[in-house]
């Protein structure tokens, strides 16, 4: 659960706000990383180690697997529903069959809340909120969950999208809301604080909004990575992609939230939302567009997640 390289660097018991309420990088150095060494650089003795041995965010303890993913899960799809909800219930008849928004190249999405003169290492896991003010974000939430879900393996996107444009971007963002009277954490020791050239915003962690994952997709490679296709303007679209793998723990008391926006910026550079190379488009190239995600039976959005038994 570290930045790059943050396994050797810090004792791993934090990440901006979010604490992992232990040494998670030291415990990787003792217990995973000199056993391997020892047995595969010093032929030394077993590591005993399994197929996956994986930190669980959100639980914050190291999990065992003999496979990855982890044969006891179940494929289950989060809908995205009319009035902002998300559920593990399909679309009913009779819904609002989408939400919309615009998206202009000239004012988009950032990654964080605040400046910065280089990429924060707490931008994975950041507070959202200031995202879900927006106009031009979609926001989805679930019910406050009575019971601890673990999410683990490939996140699998499977939207019904249309836009005025030839082509758009549609980023998606897997987050964990914490509750209203979530405590805050101490202020960081000093050995085990990231250096950064800017201070984050101290912000209440009741309601936060954390970053579990995010992933862009530009439409126009929705079917294939070396042949772009543009969009139709206005004609409902499957566009269906992958994020990262995830070992999360949605705790009891929390919620789960997903955003779609149409930029992400600058962690993905702008899109002039023409079927062109952005890299050679001109200012004027640059549009707004009208981008509508569906919630229907016949054109249903969500997220294929595996959902984890409990022990």
């Amino acid at each position: 659960p570290w930045v790059h390289g943050g396994w050797a660097r810090y004792q791993g018991n934090s990440l901006g706000r979010v604490q992992f309420n232990s040494a998670s990088a030291e415990y990787y150095r003792e217990h995973i990383l000199f056993p391997f060494f020892e047995q595969f650089l010093k032929g030394k003795g077993d590591a005993h180690l399994p197929e996956a041995y994986v930190f669980e965010t959100g639980s914050n303890v190291w999990r065992q697997y003999d496979s990855w993913p982890p044969r006891n899960v179940e494929k289950k799809t989060l809908y995205l529903r009319a009035g902002h909800r998300l559920s593990f219930a399909p679309p009913a008849g009779g819904e609002d069959p989408f939400d919309e928004y615009v998206s202009d190249p000239a004012h988009p999405v950032p990654y964080i809340a605040y400046a910065a003169t280089d990429v924060p290492q707490e931008y994975m896991l950041s507070d959202q909120r200031f995202a879900a003010k927006r106009p031009d974000v979609l926001t989805y939430i679930s019910e406050q969950l009575t019971e601890d879900l673990t999410i683990a393996g490939p996140v699998s996107l499977r939207l019904h999208v249309s836009t005025s444009a030839t082509d758009s971007d549609f980023d998606v963002k897997l987050i964990d809301v914490y509750p209203p009277d979530y405590p805050s954490p101490p202020p960081k020791a000093a050995d085990d604080a990231a250096p950064t050239d800017i201070g984050m915003p101290s912000e209440s962690m009741g309601d936060y909004q954390q970053l579990v994952r995010g992933e862009p997709m530009r439409a126009k490679f929705r079917n294939s990575w070396s042949k772009p296709e543009p969009m139709t303007p206005n004609q409902v679209t499957a566009v269906n992609f992958d994020m990262p793998d995830v070992n999360h723990t949605f705790r009891r008391g929390h919620r789960i939230m997903v955003q779609i926006q149409s930029s992400w910026f600058p962690l993905t550079d702008l899109n002039p939302q023409k079927f062109i190379n952005p890299a050679q488009a001109k200012t004027t190239d640059f549009e707004k567009a009208q981008e509508r995600v569906y919630h229907t039976q016949q054109s249903p959005s969500g997220l294929v997640v595996g959902v984890l038994a409990q022990p």
